[in-house]
């Protein structure tokens, strides 16, 4: 049994709050939010402690984990108080919207003896996950490409772009690091063509884009496409396909259900994909707190640690690069 305590109670605190309430082998013990509003429906709807301050969190002795989905300003903080405080860290992504504090976050936590696992939760996708554990048996023989494609249903609001970070740090960080976890290596340069085509009065406002798209290589040629909208009409859009020598794999979009109708004048697929990232990465979300769960309980490190959320973020500073120079460059994961 591992006991968490929770430090920021939004949107995604909430679903974490949930999922921990179902788990058998965790107990939520303790919420904190800087909105006391906000922990404590969360504390009166699992029965956690309300925490008047981050503090009651990190001195309370018997939490083995700290679970934080605050505001991603105060990630890194976080993170070095509850490995001071001798606790195990589940963190959202990013770490940090800076290298230098992620690289300065990393010096001050780097004896740490306790899993610190990054909140990329789509590697533990049911169909993500299974396309990558078919090519790790050779399914498909040996990797020439991979194209991830990912599209929100519709635009977020003025004021979330204001903290977000900009699409490639936010949105794309998510592709980025399921590039690495399907090429099997860190790639070593990327292109980026990036547009304003859904809303250019507000993106030239903000100075981000809303229309993307990325090449990344490995060392041995293998190539990576991702294709990123900030709006489908259709829906949330999804899927990931490897082209590999003997064959080819695909993690398709999940619906509400899967009838179709078929008729004489064509055939009707009528059902909607899932609204958004809680809705479609539901099992995800839970399975990467499992893989956690198993990390606190075996002493074994994160299936994705602080080192996988660092060289996210380093791939979306080289796509910036590369759309500043026009030009392809190579990615640097130097500390």
């Amino acid at each position: 049994m591992v006991t968490f305590g929770i430090i920021g109670c939004g949107r995604i605190g909430q679903m974490h709050a949930q999922i921990l309430m179902r788990e058998d082998r965790a107990n939520l013990a303790a919420v904190y939010d800087v909105n006391e509003q906000l922990a404590s429906e969360i504390s009166m709807q699992t029965s956690a402690t309300f925490c008047n301050s981050d503090e009651e969190i990190f001195n309370n002795s018997s939490l083995d984990a700290v679970l934080i989905s605050s505001a991603t300003a105060t990630h890194a903080d976080y993170i070095e108080k509850a490995v001071k405080s001798g606790k195990a860290v589940f963190c959202e992504k990013p770490i940090d919207l800076s290298l230098d504090r992620i690289r300065s976050c990393y010096a001050n936590i780097s004896s740490a003896k306790l899993p610190i696992q990054v909140g990329f939760n789509r590697r533990f996708d049911p169909g993500h996950s299974a396309v990558k554990k078919a090519l790790d048996e050779g399914k498909i023989g040996d990797l020439h490409q991979v194209i991830i494609t990912s599209r929100d249903p519709e635009m977020p609001s003025e004021q979330y772009y204001k903290t977000a970070g900009g699409l490639f740090r936010d949105m794309t960080i998510h592709d980025f690091d399921l590039a690495r976890f399907y090429l099997g290596e860190d790639p070593i340069e990327i292109y980026a063509s990036a547009q304003r085509m859904i809303d250019p009065a507000l993106m030239n406002k903000i100075g981000d884009y809303d229309t993307a798209m990325f090449i990344l290589c490995g060392s041995d040629g293998k190539q990576c496409l991702i294709n990123n909208s900030r709006t489908a009409v259709y829906g949330y859009d999804q899927r990931v396909e490897l082209l590999g020598s003997k064959g080819m794999l695909q993690s398709d979009n999940v619906k509400t259900n899967q009838m179709k109708y078929f008729m004489d004048s064509g055939t009707e697929i009528s059902s909607p994909y899932l609204h958004f990232f809680i809705e479609r990465y539901q099992d995800a979300f839970s399975a990467q707190l499992r893989s956690f769960i198993n990390a606190v309980e075996l002493g074994q490190p994160p299936a994705v640690g602080f080192e996988d959320g660092y060289k996210a973020l380093v791939i979306a500073e080289a796509a910036y690069l590369a759309i500043k120079k026009g030009a392809k460059v190579p990615i640097n994961y130097n500390w």
